[in-house]
């Protein structure tokens, strides 16, 4: 008994492929939400003159490059809907992710300089790795497809 394969995966493929463009419509409505709170945030530090507080300001930033992120999502997200490749723009939505982490990062979290030591490394490392990974990725990408960017 041969099944034809094509079609019994076919409305699976659909499916799936309109379930991921749902989640980029709802990764949309995430972004909205968050550009409307970076301008209530922005409003609040203006209006209070805690702009020259740096904790509110680095605060102010996590939100910026959380959105970011959600970008980077969104952009995955068609980019697999469309059968295009993903994994420069994930390599690309780690990067700003470990960033986020990094600028974010207070020493007075921690309860030893041992473990704010140990964790600022393993941040340290994770980045380089990141962004030897996407160069990598970028100049593989260029060579298969021939031409550059």
């Amino acid at each position: 008994m041969d099944i034809d394969l094509p079609r019994v995966t076919g409305p699976s493929i659909t499916a799936m492929r309109w379930l991921v463009l749902t989640t980029a419509y709802f990764t949309l409505i995430l972004f909205l939400i968050g550009v409307f709170d970076l301008l209530l945030g922005l409003w609040t530090l203006i209006t209070s003159g805690e702009f020259t507080d740096p904790v509110a300001v680095v605060e102010l930033l996590d939100t910026v490059l959380l959105l970011l992120i959600i970008v980077e999502v969104h952009r995955t997200l068609i980019a697999y809907a469309r059968d295009e490749p993903v994994v420069q723009i994930v390599i690309g939505a780690a990067i700003i992710a470990i960033s986020r982490e990094i600028i974010s990062f207070r020493i007075d979290e921690f309860d030893t300089a041992t473990d704010a030591l140990t964790a600022a490394s393993g941040f340290g490392i994770l980045l380089i790795g990141l962004v030897i990974a996407y160069f990598v990725v970028r100049y593989t990408e260029n060579e298969d497809s021939g031409y550059e960017h």
